[in-house]
């Protein structure tokens, strides 16, 4: 699918500035919504958004469909009477980076209090809200609710290693535990419920606005999921211990000796292609229900993917498997019409994957950073660009502009230089914000952290560290008039500021 001319922000709502620790979907949402507008931008771009497990990780969810309750704003809940004054008064001081452990020590508790007020004394209105919630979201809802509730009385342990009944979800045993844990499972419920209510009221704001969410999709679940515990049958798993009996990864590379052995169940391809794609389509359908466009991380993983047997540490002894990807996508161009997809088609990309990205007409990304250490034939330099593409200064798993430029050599930062032409006044981030947005690509999403000309203390991620990332939240004061008039005039002078904003001067 071709998308206009536009460019647009990357920002996880995590990194909210906020009260209580961890950005969320209160009234800092809507001002940086308001700031997006300002500023000429028309996409804002995200991570997943569910609940996330060990390591903080947005692409280490324990459910495809549910959002984070740690994304939910307790001042919207006390603006719907679920919390008081006294609630919220001993709210106690965070670090600005979010530190995720007692973010969950304090808040989760402050959700439990607004949902026993909800169990009280709700409206009949806001009662029935929430059964409709739960009847719409029935098919995956009760599954996460249960699993999550099971989860917790088993000290967070994965699923494969609770009691056998339950773990192979036995009825008499899922009925045991449904009665058991009646009361927590009905607080996932409306956790989810809370959640979608906030998500939805601030997408709707953002479209208003002539904003676009641009989400992500990781082709991946993780093991210790809800949707994996519920459909075994989706998925590579050894039939006595649960486990993955082939792993998700990539092969050995120039960067790795080993390559990278991420763990993740591998698709029953053979299964999901003999059920009509049911599950996939179904997903997608959800995703779009919470967002306009979709990047789908690892796209190449529908093309081809890495298998890795049971019981190998690295990655080395897999193999190449195909994916019946066009088939999957032809189903789901016949259910949903045009897919606002985005492939995500960095690393080790064959023809057959750009063969199947452009007969959907996909677009893929280009990341800056990636462009000035090899030959002018380089896919990342902007004079090898194609319209269909998407332009990024960095991704959340890149350094920031800065930190990237400053840990180069020298020599690498005059390459850099000579591509410029001539080194400006406006700084390293300015100028590939510039280079970003003067392309030919389609569309050009920067970091917020480019845009505010953060060092590495900014990064979002950094692939080889197992914790310590996802913390990252800008100061409030950040998002200030001079950098949003900034960012529209160069906007407007490379042609991405539509028409009608023109008109409305917007």
């Amino acid at each position: 699918m071709l998308f206009p001319r536009s460019s647009g922000i990357l920002l996880h709502p995590t990194s909210f500035p906020s009260r209580f620790g961890i950005g969320d979907l209160g009234s800092e949402a809507y001002r940086f919504v308001d700031f997006l507008v300002a500023s000429g931008q028309r996409v804002w771009q995200i991570l997943p958004l569910g609940p996330t497990g060990y390591g903080d990780s947005p692409y280490q969810c324990f459910s495809a469909n549910a959002g984070n309750p740690l994304l939910i704003s307790p001042d919207r809940l006390q603006n719907e009477g679920l919390l008081t004054d006294a609630d919220l008064s001993d709210t106690p001081e965070f670090p600005l980076p979010v530190d995720y452990g007692w973010v969950i020590h304090t808040k989760i508790p402050l959700l439990r209090k607004a949902c026993d007020t909800f169990q009280a004394q709700a409206s009949s209105e806001l009662r029935n809200a929430f059964e409709e919630f739960c009847q719409s979201k029935a098919d995956w809802l009760e599954d996460y609710a249960l699993f999550r509730a099971i989860k917790d009385a088993h000290n967070g342990v994965s699923w494969h290693e609770w009691d056998q009944p339950i773990a192979r979800r036995e009825p008499e045993a899922l009925e045991q535990w449904r009665q058991k844990l009646a009361d927590e499972v009905f607080y996932h419920k409306f956790f989810q419920f809370e959640f979608f209510r906030q998500w939805t009221d601030l997408k709707a704001y953002a479209n208003e606005k002539g904003i676009e969410i641009l989400g992500d999709l990781p082709i991946y679940l993780a093991h210790d999921s809800a949707e994996v515990w519920a459909h075994p049958e989706l998925f590579c798993l050894d039939e006595e211990t649960g486990l993955p009996s082939l792993m998700a990864g990539v092969p050995p590379d120039y960067f790795s000796a080993t390559g990278q052995l991420w763990g993740n169940p591998i698709y029953n391809w053979d299964y999901i292609q003999e059920n009509d794609f049911k599950w996939w389509i179904h997903r997608f359908q959800g995703l779009f229900e919470r967002v306009d466009l979709v990047r789908i991380d690892h796209f190449r993983g529908f093309e081809a993917y890495w298998a890795v047997p049971l019981g190998e540490e690295t990655a080395v002894n897999g193999e190449w498997k195909l994916a019946p990807g066009k088939e999957l996508f032809t189903r789901m161009r016949e259910e949903l019409g045009k897919l606002p997809i985005i492939a995500e088609d960095l690393g080790l990309i064959t023809p057959e994957v750009e063969a199947l990205r452009d007969e959907f007409e996909f677009p893929g990304m280009k990341v800056l950073h990636f462009a000035f250490d090899s030959e002018p034939d380089n896919p990342y330099l902007p004079f090898n660009y194609v319209h269909n593409s998407v332009v990024y200064t960095g991704t959340h798993d890149n350094d920031t502009t800065v930190g990237w430029f400053n840990k180069r050599s020298p020599e690498e930062q005059e390459r850099v230089r000579r591509y410029f032409s001539c080194f400006g006044n406006e700084g390293i981030h300015w100028d590939m914000i510039r280079m970003a947005f003067g392309t030919i690509a389609n569309q050009a999403i920067v970091p917020l952290q480019d845009i505010l000309g953060l060092d590495t203390e900014a990064r979002m991620n950094e692939p080889s560290r197992p914790t310590g990332n996802w913390g990252w939240r800008y100061h409030p004061d950040a998002l200030t008039d001079e950098v949003a008039a900034r960012l529209r005039d160069m906007a407007a002078l490379y042609g991405r500021v539509s028409q009608s904003d023109k008109a409305m001067g917007r």
